[in-house]
């Protein structure tokens, strides 16, 4: 997702000591000289440097691993929100669930204005809520939560490094901004709330059109019975070049799907 990927930016610039250092420390004293925020120790970025290198080669124990040497050797990292989430997303690639749950909310605890840790903690709630879990209300309330608190922290999120250019930092905030929607989507289609869902889906697809949120919309359309507007989306979505073979075999399930609904 394009969240891994604005992870291993982030770690980037980190670990290039690109960005200014934020500090906790207190204003000096009325006459005392300021003093630049200090920043990460050599053997500090070098820790860093390895959760870049193994995100960057896809190496999800590799992230593991260096994640939890930053965490333990620097408790007080500045950065250590985003490890945890690399540490989250490491554990997302390995489908283990609970775990990335576990360290996006360790990530969300370091640091609560942290749009990356809101948004692992949506998709997760929203995706792997089941149908019969009995706190299926309680965990699709927290994926809402955590998606709007992503959106509300995305829209005045400044760029993490001044060098980054616009466009490009504009483009990641996109790509977040319409995954908090799709999650606020997954969410209303697990209540069966079709209009919610829709307009979400909608939201999303403005922003990034991607065929996965076209074919789970055409989903949402097919189950409140708008079966020319899922066939039309499931048409144009199977229309798309180079298209992944799990989504178009979702499209031609849903298109047919529709199809005999009509029928009916």
């Amino acid at each position: 997702m394009k969240r891994i990927v604005l992870a291993g930016a982030l770690v980037t610039a980190f670990a290039a000591g690109l960005v200014a250092q934020p500090t906790t420390a207190q204003p000096p004293a009325a006459g005392a000289p300021a003093q630049a925020p200090k920043g990460p120790s050599p053997d500090e970025v070098k820790a860093l440097q390895a959760v870049m290198a193994a995100s960057q080669g896809g190496d999800f124990d590799g992230v593991i691993k260096a994640a939890e040497d930053v965490v333990t050797r620097f408790p007080d990292s500045t950065y250590k929100d985003m490890v945890l989430s690399a540490e989250s997303d490491a554990y997302k690639g390995k489908r283990d669930w609970i775990k990335a749950q576990i360290y996006a909310e360790q990530a969300l605890a370091a640091n609560p204005k942290s749009y990356q840790a809101n948004l692992q903690l949506s998709d997760l709630l929203a995706q792997h809520t089941g149908e019969h879990d009995l706190d299926k209300e309680e965990k699709l309330t927290k994926a809402d939560k955590y998606a709007h608190q992503a959106l509300d922290l995305l829209a005045t999120a400044p760029k993490p490094q001044p060098n980054l250019p616009d466009a490009q930092w504009d483009g990641y905030k996109q790509a977040l901004t319409a995954q908090a929607q799709h999650d606020l989507a997954l969410s209303a289609m697990s209540r069966k709330k079709w209009d919610d869902a829709i307009a979400a889906f909608k939201a999303a697809i403005a922003i990034d059109p991607q065929p996965a949120y076209k074919v789970q919309m055409a989903s949402a359309l097919q189950s409140q019975g708008k079966n020319d507007e899922a066939i039309a989306l499931c048409d144009e979505v199977l229309a798309m070049p180079q298209l992944h073979p799990a989504i178009q075999a979702a499209a031609k399930n849903i298109k047919e799907v529709a199809t005999k609904a009509k029928g009916k």
